[in-house]
């Protein structure tokens, strides 16, 4: 009897469980090497562009969620991301158009200023939600790994769409007040790629700081009223001394919404200006995503 037992435990491992003896794992078939290990990586830490596309359709589904977060059960819908730019616009027309009497460089004060809105009302908007984005969404990062940077991510791709809506509200500004736009529309494509770039560089930092201090919260609203009156929104870049217009164009937005009007109305290039906004929204833009990258250890635990 204990020569058939020995017998049946070297030929059975289920045999040999019941006789006590733990199998082999290689003899039953599993695989002992790990699928999958997720380890903390010291100092700044690049993104994993293979995580990424292999979780693209993840971000698909996080923008269309926020789409329908942001307009579900509301009275009005989608006509809010005409109604702000354009009730901006008029507010802003009434203030520093009748009653402070701005330039607008020879065209009508409305176009001139919408032309602004569109990329400000973005970015503003686009900068808010991904600021708050890691805070109101911490139950996720518990329960599911992803690339964290979807998240803020998400919340500015969402905010794309009311981007679109401002450029037909633009367009049927510029039917009634009877302003063609030029040829060098062609540039825009490159335009909003850098507002884009904008928006997700600083979008990226405040997303961290707020999980770790969370006062930056009450910085955010404050900071983009700051950034309103530091970009030429209201105003155009001539009002601005030229030793100071160098000095402005450090702000990513200055060169960028001066662009607008010259892609859009065919005023003259700042190229200058331009180039260094570009710059600095490319400069912001990676100390963003490294600095996201270094600190979203932290956010299971901080969140």
């Amino acid at each position: 009897m204990t020569d058939l037992a020995d017998n049946l435990v070297m030929d059975d491992p289920a045999a040999a469980t019941l006789a006590g003896a733990a199998p082999d794992a290689s003899d039953a078939g599993f695989d002992t090497e790990p699928d999958l290990v997720i380890e903390a990586r010291p100092g700044w830490v690049p993104v994993d562009w293979r995580e990424v596309w292999h979780y693209r359709e993840l971000l698909y589904f996080f923008v269309w969620r926020d789409l329908k977060v942001r307009y579900k059960q509301t009275v009005l819908g989608v006509a809010w991301a005409v109604i702000q730019p354009v009730f901006s616009m008029v507010v802003f027309t009434i203030i520093f158009s009748r009653i402070a009497h701005l330039e607008s460089d020879g065209f009508p004060y409305p176009v001139f200023v919408f032309a602004g809105l569109v990329p400000w009302t973005f970015f503003s908007a686009a900068v808010s939600a991904a600021g708050q984005s890691v805070v109101s969404q911490q139950h996720l990062f518990t329960k599911v790994y992803f690339p964290r940077l979807f998240v803020p991510t998400a919340c500015i791709g969402s905010n794309s769409v009311d981007m679109a809506v401002s450029f037909v509200v633009y367009a049927v500004i510029l039917a009634i007040y009877h302003v063609a736009p030029s040829w060098q529309v062609v540039f825009l494509p490159g335009l909003i790629a850098l507002t884009f770039m904008a928006a997700l560089g600083l979008g990226y930092t405040l997303a961290a700081l707020t999980v770790t201090y969370r006062d930056f919260r009450f910085v955010v609203p404050f900071m983009l009223q700051v950034m309103l009156y530091i970009s030429p929104v209201v105003y155009p870049v001539g009002m601005v001394p030229a030793r100071y217009q160098r000095l402005l164009a450090l702000n990513p937005l200055t060169g960028i919404i001066d662009g607008y009007r010259s892609a859009i109305l065919g005023k003259p290039w700042n190229l200058p200006a331009l180039a260094i906004s570009g710059l600095c929204a490319a400069a912001w833009l990676t100390f963003g995503v490294f600095f996201f990258r270094r600190t979203e250890r932290q956010f299971a635990d901080l969140a």
